[in-house]
């Protein structure tokens, strides 16, 4: 474990241990080892050829990920590990490559802080096995000495490498074994000393040996094109070429020095953008002239080397070419050159640490006296906040130091962001695609015209170079397939940015403005086609955009009513507004949201409804007012919270209040006025004035809902035949009109009143229903299936009956839903009925009067004597519409009849 120099002078504690913690990469060492093992099984394999120009090149893994996931940490560890076993972290195992593989690792560190350009890595290759080999490799050598004569007159290498850094890498024996490799051909060839003490004269002879196939050159003879590169110009683009001189050499080495290089190209995105490859043609083709080298490549990025499309770019492209590095399912591929399962593809994204991984960073990060300098309590704080991003915990471990120079440092101080977060992930974007970024940070999830559009962009470029970028995460099958990494986005918003491009508070306005109403045009542009999954997600990211910046409601009122208008009722609360930095997260007090602007209200209005299937509604209710009283809705809007806020009181027994809400809407003229007439016509039914509630009914349309409300009318008089035909109606209406939650309130309510007449289609029907329901949010209607349910098995059940409705009877009172909880109670009155046990009935008569009398739904006491035949002698004020010895007489018949069937099935 390396120390860490920063954290280590950063105090006077000597006894603080500050060490580069390395937390365990098991899956990418997995990925190494078995790219390793196939690399050396296949250069092992009969008929392998370091000269063959056209094979398939299966040399390179590649692990890319954001900056400051820990590429270079990893790129590290591997290196050390590959050179002695013992370096190796325990928690990797042993190796699975075969035993006695003599691997040589070479660590290329191509950033641009470090210098790197096509000289340093040539000479680094040369450089490592020169400490290995210990001898000339004449090919490369004499190839070498001509292009470094050439092009740097007058300059020892030695001087030059030790300038470079790369003394220490051997930098006193190279120039010795190129100056031997020289000597020794000068003097197979016969050259005079002086002569041979050129490079240049040496290659020009060499050259002619090779061309008149001359005994003296048959040493290198096998080398097929050593002379055209002899012959080369010894420029940059000549050295590019030179390390397929190195593989043949490496290629024809005696038994005891073979070695198989292993080299770790590190900061990748460094070496070249999408528009100026030069430096990455080079590498490139470095790679490809190696083949019996691995490549171990970590950058930000993936390569694009298996892309068609770079042809003329990079010298080697496509799938064909490189099949490890083209996408599995690329339909370029050649079935024959597909990738092994064991070993492709082999561009693998470096993935966030877990909280366990996090944990132990931190825990090892700073210690005194073996233990943790960072209490556990600030520890679980970085790691929530870090989602996972070393960079991120190295920054915080910092931070401690920084602030335990004055004070104890606190949970709190680390409620904050990193600006050198924002330096580190745009450093290698163009200025356009900074630009995107910065608007995407404002979006949940977006596509390339959402980003374009956010950003003010009028080309798609940069969003498209974005997106290929890794801190830009990709689910295919998401509404919206790209999200960023989620420290990047919340950095990018909160954190004080410093950058020379920084956005001015208005920038950010603006942008919210654009994101905004291009989500609003995404949706209406297919608003018609009644894409929910759209409508959802445009209100989600709209409403969150509207309410954190102010902005006005605009298109959200439309979608507002589409959202309403299908009652299916998704989750829609965004998350609380992100506060000031050191300031806790909350809305008001107790939580509650503050209600300052229109978008404010809007997002609670339909974060409420949703939530009611949820909560109690007497939440409902209470949030809902607080909305109308907010006064800050339109009006339209205002009339959704106040019917909403009926329904609420009507559920929750408040007649009256319910009568009061659904008047103030049915008198006006906004969409929900048919709905209010239909709330009035139900609070008819619940007082029992069944001639005002049935004439109510027969002008409400489809709009009113008529069907179902005739239909509960009707069972309640026990017209089953009459209920379950208008219940089928319903359902039919709301398929045509499409409106999946009316579709399944209707196929609930029709299984309902079957199972008092026709247990086995009742089964069926519940079936439907179950179906319809998948994907909805629909409490009440999904009780009111539970309860057809027990309906349908009145009479049979024994303990298992009464356990099932004892635990549904405790969901109904949890819901608040005065209805179920009334339907639920005559519903066990039925069921005691059919069994003739009089003193159970007694209690559930006795149970559903107290429920009801002197409330809503009275006259259930009344359909309870019904059922069992018995007098009633304290009848309810409800008006039958055909007189109360008729609706007594079907009720007793469901029952009779229910009795008869159980009998027969006895029999």
């Amino acid at each position: 474990m390396a120390r860490d120099l920063r954290a280590l002078f950063g105090s006077n504690n000597q006894a603080l241990d500050a060490d580069e913690a390395f937390t365990n990469r098991q899956a990418q060492w997995d990925a190494v080892a078995s790219a390793l093992a196939d690399h050396l099984a296949r250069i092992a394999a009969p008929g392998f050829d370091v000269q063959d120009l056209e094979a398939p090149r299966h040399n390179v893994l590649v692990f890319h990920g954001v900056g400051g996931i820990g590429k270079t940490t990893l790129s590290r560890k591997l290196e050390a590990a590959l050179a002695d076993t013992a370096r190796r972290p325990a928690q990797w195992g042993e190796p699975s490559w075969p035993a006695g593989s003599r691997l040589l690792p070479v660590r290329v560190d191509l950033a641009r802080s470090a210098g790197a350009d096509i000289e340093q890595l040539v000479l680094t290759l040369r450089l490592a096995l020169a400490r290995h080999v210990g001898r000339g490799l004449p090919a490369f050598d004499i190839a070498l000495r001509r292009y470094w004569d050439t092009v740097h007159p007058g300059e020892p290498l030695e001087e030059y490498l030790r300038r470079r850094g790369l003394a220490a890498m051997a930098g006193d024996a190279l120039p010795g074994q190129i100056k031997g490799a020289v000597g020794e051909a000068a003097q197979q060839l016969a050259l005079p000393g002086v002569v041979g003490s050129a490079a240049g004269q040496v290659a020009a002879a060499l050259v002619t040996a090779l061309r008149q196939r001359h005994e003296k050159a048959r040493a290198l003879a096998g080398c097929v094109r050593l002379a055209d590169l002899l012959e080369a110009e010894p420029d940059v683009e000549a050295l590019s070429f030179y390390p397929h001189l190195l593989a043949w050499e490496i290629a024809r080495l005696p038994a005891k020095h073979t070695v198989v290089p292993v080299v770790l190209l590190d900061g990748f995105e460094d070496v070249g953008d999408r528009t100026h490859r030069d430096l990455e043609r080079l590498v490139q083709r470095v790679v490809w002239l190696m083949p019996s080298a691995l490549f171990i490549v970590t950058g930000r990025s993936r390569l694009q080397w298996a892309d068609p499309a770079l042809q003329g770019q990079l010298d080697y492209t496509g799938p064909a070419a490189w099949p490890h590095l083209a996408p599995a399912s690329s339909p370029l591929l050649p079935a024959a050159r597909t990738p092994a399962p064991n070993t492709g593809p082999r561009q693998l994204l470096i993935g966030d640490f877990s909280p366990e991984d996090c944990e132990d960073y931190l825990a090892h990060r700073l210690t005194h006296d073996g233990q943790p300098l960072i209490p556990a309590p600030v520890r679980a704080v970085i790691a929530r906040r870090s989602h996972g991003l070393p960079l991120y915990l190295d920054l915080s471990a910092l931070r401690f130091l920084e602030i335990r120079r004055t004070r104890t440092p606190e949970p709190g101080d680390f409620e904050a962001d990193f600006a050198a977060l924002i330096a580190r992930t745009l450093q290698d974007l163009t200025a356009d695609e900074r630009h995107v970024l910065r608007a995407a940070a404002l979006l949940d999830a977006f596509d390339i015209p959402l980003a374009t559009a956010a950003a003010g962009q009028t080309h798609d470029a940069p969003a498209l170079r974005l997106i290929e970028r890794p801190l830009v995460r990709e689910d295919p099958t998401a509404l919206w397939p790209y999200h960023l990494h989620a420290l990047v986005r919340s950095t990018l918003r909160g954190a004080d940015d410093r950058t020379d491009d920084r956005w001015s508070d208005q920038d950010w306005q603006r942008a919210a403005d654009r994101a905004h109403t291009a989500l609003g045009d995404q949706w209406s542009t297919t608003a018609t086609a009644g894409d929910r999954a759209l409508l959802i997600g445009c209100l989600r990211q709209g409403l969150r955009l509207a309410r954190d910046h102010r902005l006005d409601l605009g298109w959200l009122a439309a979608a507002a009513w589409a959202y309403v208008s299908d009652s299916i009722w998704e989750p829609l609360a965004p998350p609380a507004p992100a506060a000031p930095t050191g300031q806790p997260a909350v809305n008001g007090p107790g939580g509650i949201a503050v209600l300052d602007t229109p978008a404010d209200a809007l997002v609670e209005t339909l974060s409420t409804l949703a939530a009611r299937q949820r909560e109690h509604r007497t939440r409902t209710a209470d949030r809902l007012t607080r909305v109308i009283d907010s006064r800050l809705l339109p009006a339209d809007l205002t009339d959704m919270a106040l019917y909403y806020r009926a329904k609420a009181h009507r559920d929750l027994g408040r007649g009256a209040a319910s009568r009061q809400g659904m008047q103030q809407v049915a008198a006006g003229t906004t969409r929900l006025a048919p709905a209010a007439r239909r709330g009035l016509a139900h609070l008819a039914r619940l007082d029992g004035d069944f001639p005002a509630a049935l004439a109510a009914a027969q002008n409400l349309g489809w709009a009113g809902r008529q069907h179902r409300v005739l239909g509960d009318l009707w069972w309640v008089h026990a017209e089953m035949d009459q209920a379950a035909a208008a219940y089928q109606a319903a359902r039919t209406d709301a398929e045509q009109h499409a409106v999946a939650g009316e579709r399944a309130t209707s196929q609930a309510q029709l299984a309902f009143v079957r199972a008092f007449t026709d247990p086995e289609t009742a089964d069926d029907d519940l079936d439907l229903a179950a179906q319809l329901l998948v994907g909805l949010d629909l409490r009440a209607t999904t009780l009111t299936t539970r309860i057809a349910a027990l309906v349908r098995d009145a009479g049979t059940g024994g303990q298992d009956f009464t356990d099932r409705a004892n635990v549904l009877d405790t969901e109904v009172r949890a819901s608040g839903v005065r209805a179920a909880r009334t339907t639920l109670a005559l519903a066990l009155c039925f069921h005691h009925a059919v069994l003739d046990d009089n003193a159970a009935l007694d209690t559930a008569i006795r149970d559903l009067d107290h429920l009801t009398r002197g409330h809503d739904y009275a006259y259930y006491t009344d359909i309870a004597h019904f059922m069992a035949g018995r007098d009633l002698h304290f009848p309810s004020t409800a008006c039958w519409y055909d007189g109360d010895q008729a609706v007594r007489d079907r009720w007793r018949a469901l029952v009779t009849a229910r009795q008869h069937r159980l009998r027969s099935s006895d029999g």
